[in-house]
């Protein structure tokens, strides 16, 4: 279920791809966002904050989102004048919402995870979760490209 066709006047270029929820599909999520913004001719600099915030989306979408049998779904919509892109991950888990981030001096430096939200803070200028009928949820994060 691959939709890369531009539509005029609303966005650049849009993107929509079913993913198995395994690190595989994670890593398969990064890749085809890269190939995607490179094809819409993205800047280097907005395709490579979208590879780091898409990583770590599925990522927690296969972690922690994960039902058995059911896929997660990676979205990406360039907005005009690319400009603005979209980046949604999509999961069959909306019981569990992501966690608001800790401050980095609340972080153990010891530990090997809970710094995916604080990356996606940073480099995103915006994120939230919502709910994705019927029973989970889409993290969505907002990049605006600099270079536009």
């Amino acid at each position: 279920m691959n939709h890369a066709t531009p539509h005029v006047g609303t966005s650049v270029g849009t993107f929509t791809q079913l993913l198995s929820s395994t690190r595989r599909g994670a890593r398969l999520a990064r890749l085809l966002a890269v190939t995607e913004l490179r094809s819409w001719g993205a800047s280097q600099d907005l395709t490579d904050r979208a590879a780091l915030v898409v990583a770590e989306l599925a990522a927690n979408a296969v972690l922690h989102g994960r039902v058995p049998g059911r896929c997660f779904r990676l979205n990406l919509v360039l907005g005009p004048a690319a400009g603005r892109l979209r980046v949604e991950v999509s999961d069959a888990r909306g019981d569990l919402n992501p966690l608001p981030c800790p401050t980095a001096t609340a972080l153990d430096p010891l530990s090997t995870g809970g710094r995916g939200l604080t990356l996606v803070t940073a480099l995103a200028d915006h994120w939230d979760c919502v709910p994705y009928p019927p029973t989970g949820k889409t993290v969505r994060a907002d990049l605006l490209d600099t270079t536009a």
